[in-house]
This record gives structure tokens, sequence and C-alpha cells, in this order.
């Protein structure tokens, strides 16, 4: 006979959703937490009661070490499935897009897989309906201060080392008065930051509007009361429409701040990556942010390791950074991704060359933000704090986006401060990534 099931403690129909990858995931996931209460179905996100009888894994399927993190969290509950622990193992998001065949033979304790695009058919296993007034009216798992908008999905770009384009489909842009609708729901919840993400930014629009409408969704979103904080993510270099930067100086609203993924800064690697930009059309981009916005922050990621990188074309990519000087850098590996034009290239790099490389520009990194930090000590900043985390009120200043980029840490001992707040704080230490300040 099969043991007693454990699930008989467990609430009946309480779900608990589990987010891996990046924000984009997260908003997923908020959405079907939403769906699911909406229909009088109980939901949390990750929860640590362990009192759900149901799972929901929204998996990330972007890169190799990402697919590896998703495929082993649905491997630790399978486990608890069969074990009695949970009733009910449900898939969804980008792995389960891109190998779902694979995984429905490979896991067969998972109830059900779905794609990036079937949330209906998520619902349906709950006998849920899908509840069109509940878009825009999202239940947020980021501190109530601040939270991401999502204003479009998908991507038309044809980069040749990215696989999203096959997890996410064509781009498709909300339209102005959706974001907007759902940015005053955001504030009457009492977010006061919210930061735009997308596979494309600066693609918005084009699809339902014909021209890109960034600069206006901007606007748009500046007249929301309650906002105080709007934050760009994931903006993509080529043609890169310069009036962004003319409604970020004009806006107080709009932060200076922009995360756009530039990948490298060899012209070789730039073509084989697809890129459809050169380094010197990336160096007028960034000419024309910092003079039409002077205090602007410039957030950057780039691509180490990707076919055929030489050791002259990675120090083409240093010397780049040392020149540009970027406010942040973020760096990851190259991931060989079947179904990427990339793909038919030989992966011809050690993983121990790359993690070289990645220490070794991190390092260049490392030395241009403690310069720059320091430069800041004596200077006063609006901060928002975030949390309180032992000795410490830790914010972050508007150059700053949560989890990625700096922290500002004020002692508890001496300031009292009150988490999701603005104050204006003077800068009285640096550290290569975080400052130190005091209340004014």
């Amino acid at each position: 006979m099969r043991p007693c099931m454990k699930t008989k403690n467990k609430e009946k129909d309480k779900v608990n959703v589990i987010t891996l990858g990046c924000s984009k995931n997260l908003v997923d996931s908020e959405n079907i937490i939403t769906q699911l209460n909406g229909n009088d179905i109980k939901a949390e996100h990750e929860s640590t009661e362990e009192d759900a009888n149901v799972i929901v894994v929204n998996t990330c399927g972007f890169i190799e070490t990402a697919k590896e993190e998703s495929v082993n969290t649905i491997l630790h509950y399978a486990k608890l499935k069969s074990e009695g622990d949970i009733e009910k193992l449900y898939v969804t998001g980008c792995l389960s897009q891109r190998y779902k065949d694979d995984l429905e033979e490979e896991i067969p304790e998972v109830d059900a897989f779905f794609g990036t695009m079937e949330l209906p058919g998520l619902l349906a296993k709950f006998n849920a309906d899908y509840k069109h007034e509940l878009i825009g009216e999202r239940i947020t798992t980021t501190p109530q201060h601040y939270a991401y908008l999502k204003i479009s999905e998908g991507c038309n770009r044809t980069c040749s080392f990215c696989a999203i384009p096959l997890m996410r489909g064509k781009h498709v842009s909300k339209s102005i008065e959706d974001c907007v609708k759902e940015a005053k729901n955001l504030a009457r919840m009492g977010v006061k930051e919210i930061m735009l993400i997308a596979q494309e930014l600066t693609y918005y629009g084009l699809d339902i509007y014909k021209e890109r409408k960034l600069p206006a969704l901007l606007d748009a979103l500046c007249e929301v009361d309650g906002i105080e904080w709007i934050r760009l993510h994931y903006a993509y270099p080529s043609k890169f429409p310069i009036e962004i930067f003319e409604v970020m100086a004009r806006q107080e609203k709009v932060c200076n701040y922009l995360d756009i993924p530039l990948q490298h800064g060899s012209d070789a690697v730039l073509h084989r990556m697809k890129r459809q930009i050169t380094q010197a059309e990336t160096r007028e981009i960034i000419a024309k942010a910092r003079a039409i916005v002077p205090d602007i922050a410039i957030r950057t990621t780039f691509l180490i390791g990707f076919p055929g990188e030489t050791d002259e074309e990675f120090m083409e990519l240093v010397d780049f950074v040392k020149d540009m000087e970027f406010e942040r850098v973020g760096v990851f590996q190259y991931s060989h991704e079947e179904g990427t034009s990339a793909h038919d290239l030989v992966d011809d790099l050690e993983l121990e060359v790359k993690q070289d490389r990645t220490s070794d520009l991190m390092a260049v990194q490392q030395e241009i933000s403690f310069s720059k930090n320091l430069k800041k000590i004596g200077k006063k900043y609006k901060v928002l704090i975030d949390r309180k985390e032992g000795d410490y009120f830790i914010g972050r200043t508007e150059h700053d986006s949560p989890e990625v980029d700096n922290e500002v840490l004020i002692s508890a001992k001496d300031n009292y401060l009150r988490v999701g707040d603005f104050s204006l704080i003077e800068i009285t230490g640096a550290e290569e990534f975080d400052l130190y300040g005091i209340l004014v």
C-alpha cells in the first residue's frame, strides 16, 4: 500500500509560486498570483510556511546556469510530490516554453507544463477563469514602495547569442492607457518607484503606434500622482531614440539612470553577435546621454567569451570600459544556446578563460566605481530607504536599481528613518560598491 500522504496537513488548494530568473518573470508570477486570488484561490510567492499543497515553478531558460537552476528546482519539488509532501506540481515560464516535450518525458512527476503565454491554461487546472478586469491590478511581491512595470513582451531583435525570441515571441507593446492604468493602481498600493521593463524598451510602440513611443509613455506616466521615480531598464542601443534623454532631462520623476546592455566593445565581436551597432556609434550615444543629462548613471552589461573572442578583442573591451567609465557594469559569460544562430559557431573558449576574463573586467570596473563613489563624499542625495538590516538603514539614490546596484548605508543608531520614505542624505564615506551617509 502507498504510505499515508503528508499532504493531509496542507491547506487545500493553497498555491506557492516559485520564481526563477529576471524581473520580467517576477511580474509574470505576480500576475499568476493575482489571477488565482481573484478566483478565491489562496496563492503566495515563495512562502516559507511549507503549507501549500500546490507548487507552481516559473522557470528561466536564458543561459545554461539559469536552466540548471530551473531544472534542479523542478526536481526538488518533483521529489516532494513523489514523497507525498505536495499534491500538484505545475511548471511555467521560459524553460517550459522552450523544452516542454523533453521535460514532460524526463520529469513525469510534473502535472502539466505551460509556456510563457499560457496563463489561461494554467488557471484552468484550478478551474479558474482568466479575469480580464484584473489586468493592471497586480499584486506585487516586491517591497511596497517599488514595483516593476512590464510595458511590452517579446523581442524582434536577432542577436546571435540570445534565445529570448524563441521563448517570448515577437515584440508586443501594451498601450499607453494600459500602462498608465497599471501605474495608477500601483500608486494606490503605496508604490513610489516604478521600473519599466521589457525585452527591449526602445522598441516600445512600434507595433501598435507605428513609431517609437517610449518618450510619450514617460510623459504620461509622469502625470501619475504618487509615483516619484520612474526607472528605465533594458534599452537596446542600436537606433537609440535620443528623445528619451530629453524627457529624462525635462521630467524630474524620470531617474537619471539608464540600463543599456552593450554586450561588447569590439566591432568584430559585435558583428558576430549581430548587434547592428559599432563601438563608435555606441560612444556617440553615451556622449549624447551625458551631454543632455550630465548627472546620468549608465548601467550596462557585457558578454564574455563569445565564440572566437580573441585576447585582442577582449582587450578592446577592457580599454573601452576604462575609457567610458560606466557608472554600473554587470558581466555574464557566454552560454552556447541551441536554436540561436551563434550555436552554429564553435564555443571555443574554455570556462577557465571566460572566468579569468570576467574577473579581469570586473576588477577594472571596481576601480572605476570606487573612484566615482569617492567623488560623492560631501554631496547630498535624495535616497529611497529600502530596508533596515542590522545596524543600518539601507537605501538607494536615483542612480541605483534594487539588488544590482550600489546602496547607501545610514547608521540606525544615529538616524531614525522609515522604510519606503525618501530622505535627504549626505554622503560621508565610500567603498567600491557602497556609500555611507547621514540624515541631513
